[in-house]
């Protein structure tokens, strides 16, 4: 179980993007500016890099509404209410509790993702990838023929779900997102 305990007093400071904030999941390099554990649990902020082919299966945050700021790059965004593109220099808000997901539309995305509680738990999302992933040795973006399949679904669903994160099925993405073409499909 995840500590959701909060701080009683969040302390000022500083952190910039590089190696020594950011790990790597799933082949997408994610830095951490701004820890739930930083911020009284309310929110979380982090800059994903990520290319087509290494976008997150559909899930849904039970905890937190997410919000992406594209700095490069173009995204599609799959929701249960509409498929969505976002380009340099706009938003997407995808809501807690709505099955989501997203497809990079350009040969490399970069976003600023900041997670906000929406209730009494802390936010989840980061604490789920810091758990989940490496230490970055660097901060290029691999290329997604170079990274192994996930060896134990269940260990993921299940730290997943801990951290408030639930993912679908394939037959419960068909029902919640009947656009989306299907995990690793390139989209143009």
């Amino acid at each position: 179980m995840p500590n959701t305990e909060k701080q009683q007093s969040p302390t000022a400071y500083s952190r910039e993007v590089g190696v020594d904030s950011t790990i790597k999941y799933m082949g997408q390099v994610i830095t951490t500016l701004a820890k739930a554990t930083e911020t009284n649990g309310r929110f979380s902020l982090m800059e994903v890099k990520v290319r087509p082919g290494l976008e997150p299966p559909v899930h849904i945050h039970e905890r937190e509404h997410e919000l992406f700021f594209v700095i490069e790059g173009s995204v599609r965004f799959y929701t249960p209410e509409k498929t969505f593109d976002v380009h340099a220099g706009g938003v997407g808000f995808l809501p807690q509790g709505k099955a989501h997901t997203f497809a990079c539309l350009t040969d490399e995305l970069r976003a600023l993702i900041l997670v906000g509680a929406t209730g009494l738990e802390t936010v989840g999302m980061d604490g789920y990838l810091l758990q989940m992933g490496e230490p970055a040795q660097d901060m290029d973006v691999p290329d997604p023929s170079t990274i192994a399949p996930i060896e134990n679904p269940t260990e993921v669903i299940k730290a997943g779900a801990s951290w408030g994160i639930r993912f679908l099925s394939p037959e419960e993405t068909k029902t919640a997102l009947p656009e989306y073409p299907g995990f690793g499909t390139r989209v143009s």
